[in-house]
């Protein structure tokens, strides 16, 4: 995934200025998560603009708004966007998501964030990639935080973090008010451990995940690798040309 572009079914995503290329983990979020007859959705960390456009193909009557905190990323979002066919609906902002939290008039239906996780790992020598893939310029706290006071009362906000970074976020989140709606835990292989979950939060926790029937289980691929399970093709097939 390290060439210029990503041409999916009904977009192209150009990636050469962006520090983080298009990746598995925000395909699977953008078709994963899910929410009805959503009105305003709010991407955080757009990047090169891959979850906003996957939200406009999903939800056609759907205003994005994308928010971008490094300039070049920014730049490439709003060229990723402005050659879809979605370019009416969605709205690249170059800005830090604390700021634009704590000043934004919009209530979104969903915020849908594939964040920084690392906090005290080996820091990469690129500072572009630095600030995309640590969270010293999100917090997590911060982000829970922001999603709360911007989500309307039926809103979810979605995200995908690996099981020890979800496991916090799901603790911390109770502190704002926003409660595990369901979650999705991903494998790369049947033999190997979950990898990835995917967790939708909202205001109000339902009885059917306090149960347990909120928790989901995809395995990627088969016993050999390149032989993509059924529930992932089910799953990206609206996105991936190769389904």
């Amino acid at each position: 995934m390290g060439n210029d572009y990503f041409r999916f079914k009904q977009f192209i995503v150009k990636q050469g200025s962006a520090s983080m290329k298009v990746g598995v983990d925000s395909v699977l979020l953008g078709a994963w998560a899910d929410t009805e007859n959503p009105d305003r959705i709010l991407d955080v960390g757009a990047g090169t603009g891959l979850l906003a456009l996957m939200m406009a193909q999903r939800y056609p009557d759907a205003v994005i708004d994308a928010v971008e905190i490094d300039g070049e990323a920014c730049q490439q979002a709003v060229e990723n966007v402005a050659n879809s066919i979605w370019s009416g609906r969605i709205r690249v902002i170059c800005n830090d998501f604390i700021d634009y939290a704590e000043n934004s008039p919009f209530r979104y239906d969903m915020i849908i964030s594939n964040p920084p996780y690392f906090t005290a790992s080996l820091k990469p020598q690129d500072e572009k990639r630095n600030i995309a893939r640590h969270n010293d310029s999100l917090p997590h706290c911060c982000l829970l935080a922001g999603s709360a006071k911007l989500l309307a009362p039926a809103g979810v906000l979605a995200v995908v973090l690996p099981p020890a970074e979800a496991s916090t976020i799901i603790d911390e989140a109770a502190t704002y008010h926003l409660f595990v709606k369901r979650t999705l835990h991903v494998q790369t292989l049947p033999s190997k451990p979950v990898y990835r979950i995917l967790t939708e939060l909202s205001k109000t926790s339902p009885l059917s995940f306090e149960k347990g029937l909120g928790e989901e289980l995809l395995c990627i691929e088969k016993s050999d690798r390149s032989d993509y399970t059924d529930d992932y093709k089910q799953l990206t097939r609206d996105f991936y040309l190769k389904f």
